[in-house]
């Protein structure tokens, strides 16, 4: 049945931070690590202002975080970490994978938080999706952590770690080691979340090291896609989900064309200038049909452009996210980002966009959540009407933050 103007859209958001307080971690924590943790804890000094001040409680504080996705119009979440878990170096996204002497307790860590977010989302399980945390240290260990977050039903499947150049302790994503990890994942039938973010090198505490970070983030977060199309773990594993967040979309397509020429001058002439390939370097799909197979798109406050390649994407794989609660995301104003990007999409495929992929992908029951959707979701006729300002108080708060963090 086709919406109609005065129908409410059911919202859920493909991209969403949580994450506990140090003290609620340390309950979650196996036993035999709290003294440690208690020295490291004592030690730890944080970075982060929004991790600092009232704004953290957003995190965890289900009054607040509720009341605020409700203003916003949403009802649904996926949950990816967003805290410091026990033992992490620093924000999670940012973290390195842990080194041989770091393991123990960084696992430990990650399985404190999978624990608190596995409680945290039973408070609400219609709304919450939470991603698991898994190494990619030792295979075994990560398919025991595997196995938990799927007995235990986080929704969200697990957080892949994107391995970065340097990172030799750990063995790349193409590499066959995790064939078995892969196997686990295609059986089990989890979503397979990478998140914009991470994966980048280290770049030395320079005047210039944000600004590398921030342009060059893009590339690093892309790198598990080729990575998995051409050595072929979509072609092993055709039944996997892999999902890309917050790396937005519009770069896919033109990325696809790359990949597909590049795989059809090595089957037709097994060459590229100098280099020779053999039978082992070609694949029985182009790229654009790996992808098509396997790959989904968490596109957080999408731009324009990611908004108009939801086609290209497909209008299956593409899910809106608004990325709270980053200051960088869509809230407080997702009413008024949806009309300016979103106004002149017919009805049932927005709804697709906005709720109906995540669901089906994550296993949201939209029928759960559609009386309080009724309530507090956006209608049909209130998303149609396009909107092309900013809210003056949206430019004042942006720009106080952006002065707090040059401080």
């Amino acid at each position: 049945m086709t919406m109609q103007a005065d129908d409410h859209y059911t919202i859920i958001s493909a991209d969403c931070h949580a994450g506990g307080s140090h003290k609620a971690y340390r309950e979650y924590l196996d036993p035999q690590y709290r003294d440690r943790f208690d020295e490291w804890r004592g030690e730890y000094r944080n970075p982060f202002k929004d991790l600092g001040d009232k704004r953290r409680l957003r995190n965890w504080d289900n009054e607040m975080r509720n009341s605020q996705q409700e203003e916003d119009g949403i009802v649904g979440e996926v949950v990816f970490p967003n805290t410091v878990p026990p033992f992490f170096p620093g924000f999670v996204l940012f973290a390195k994978p842990p080194r041989p002497e770091d393991y123990e307790l960084r696992r430990a860590g990650v399985q404190a938080h999978n624990r608190w977010l596995l409680d945290w989302c039973n408070l609400f399980p219609e709304r919450r999706a939470g991603v698991g945390q898994i190494f990619l240290n030792d295979v075994d260990d990560a398919m025991e952590d595997v196995r938990w977050i799927k007995e235990n039903g986080l929704r969200g499947g697990v957080m892949l770690p994107i391995i970065p150049p340097g990172a030799d302790w750990v063995k790349p994503l193409y590499d066959p080691i995790y064939d078995p990890l892969w196997a686990l994942l295609e059986d089990l039938e989890m979503p397979v979340n990478v998140h914009g973010g991470s994966g980048n090198p280290e770049y030395g505490n320079y005047d210039v090291s944000m600004l590398l970070y921030i342009n060059e983030v893009m590339f690093y977060s892309q790198r598990p896609l080729v990575q998995f199309i051409l050595s072929g773990v979509f072609e092993r594993f055709p039944k996997m989900r892999f999902v890309m967040t917050e790396t937005g979309c519009a770069w896919v397509q033109p990325l696809l064309s790359q990949l597909d020429n590049t795989l059809e001058r090595i089957a037709s002439t097994g060459a590229t200038g100098e280099i020779r390939y053999g039978d082992e370097h070609v694949l029985k799909k182009s790229a654009t049909e790996y992808f098509a197979q396997n790959c989904w798109m968490g596109v957080s406050q999408p731009g324009r452009a990611d908004a108009e390649a939801r086609e290209q994407i497909g209008l299956d794989r593409f899910m809106w996210g608004s990325d709270y609660p980053h200051d960088e995301g869509t809230h407080p104003y997702t009413r008024e980002h949806l009309r300016n990007r979103f106004y002149d999409v017919e009805p049932d495929t927005l709804q697709k966009l906005l709720g109906g992929n995540a669901a089906k992908l994550y296993d949201f029951d939209m029928d759960a959540l559609a009386p309080l959707a009724a309530e507090v979701c956006p209608t049909v006729g209130e998303i149609a009407q396009f909107i092309d300002e900013v809210p003056d108080d949206f430019v004042e708060e942006m720009s106080k933050d952006m002065d707090a963090k040059a401080i």
